[in-house]
């Protein structure tokens, strides 16, 4: 997670097994994106957007909040960049679901997304890019396994990259609370035969899982496979997989 996937920085580690050394590879190619993005029309905005992906994905909002890239920004015309971005390969995105069931991506909203960046290694070091390598908390987090809370969107954009990489589609659900303004969230739905299976990924207590709870209740006839991603052993209690990161290629 923290090296990533590029081949570069998987070589200046096996050559210098410095992660320093690794973060400058990484901001190298970052930089070569910010070029390449910069190119794409709109005054610079493609490379906004790319840069406040951590951002977003930080502030667990329901929704990439367009706000935090430009005042007055208007989703569509973000729509009309989001291909060209998306054929980079830099960057993935997932919808939010309006009807969750085994179509999903029939009843999605191509107005209401999150983005990920295809690399999660380059998502760390995105998230200090104005930053010297040492103010990277993110790091030396992960290294001594205390990665806090709000720093469990490492852990989503690994597995949104993994997804991804199983040829999945990414999709979410939302849903508010029929008592209190508290919003449930599914971090993504996948398709297994004619029903859905919920995601719900776990950077910390992994035994607390409302938000799979209330929506497996909700469409429990839809529901065929209950996740939680967790960083612990595999187990399975009460209908639910708790699967360890690594195995989420198994999915």
């Amino acid at each position: 997670m923290l090296i990533g996937g590029m081949p570069e920085a998987i070589k200046a580690y096996t050559i210098t097994n410095n992660l320093e050394e690794v973060d400058s590879v990484k901001r190298q190619i970052l930089k070569e994106y910010e070029d390449n993005l910069l190119k794409i029309k709109r005054k610079g905005f493609a490379y906004k957007l790319f840069k406040a992906i951590p951002e977003n994905l930080r502030n667990q909002a329901s929704r990439f909040i367009l706000s935090n890239v430009k005042k007055g920004a208007r989703s569509v015309s973000v729509q009309k960049l989001l291909p060209e971005m998306l054929s980079s390969y830099a960057l993935n995105i997932a919808y939010q679901v309006m009807n969750p069931n085994d179509e999903v991506s029939l009843f999605s909203d191509d107005s209401r997304y999150k983005l990920f960046l295809s690399d999660t290694g380059l998502l760390i070091t995105l998230a200090f890019i104005d930053k010297k390598f040492t103010e990277n908390v993110i790091y030396n987090k992960l290294l001594s396994d205390k990665l806090e809370a709000n720093l469990g969107y490492v852990y989503k954009n690994a597995v949104a990259q993994m997804l991804v990489s199983k040829g999945y589609k990414l999709f979410y659900y939302t849903m508010k609370s029929e008592t209190s303004n508290h919003l449930y969230e599914i971090d993504f739905l996948i398709s297994e035969g004619d029903k859905i299976s919920p995601i719900e990924v776990k950077s910390g207590n992994y035994r607390q899982h409302k938000s799979l709870d209330v929506f497996c209740e909700k469409f429990s006839r839809r529901v065929k496979n209950k996740y939680v991603i967790h960083t612990k052993d595999y187990a399975f209690a009460n209908g639910i997989h708790y699967l360890p990161v690594y195995m989420v290629p198994f999915l």
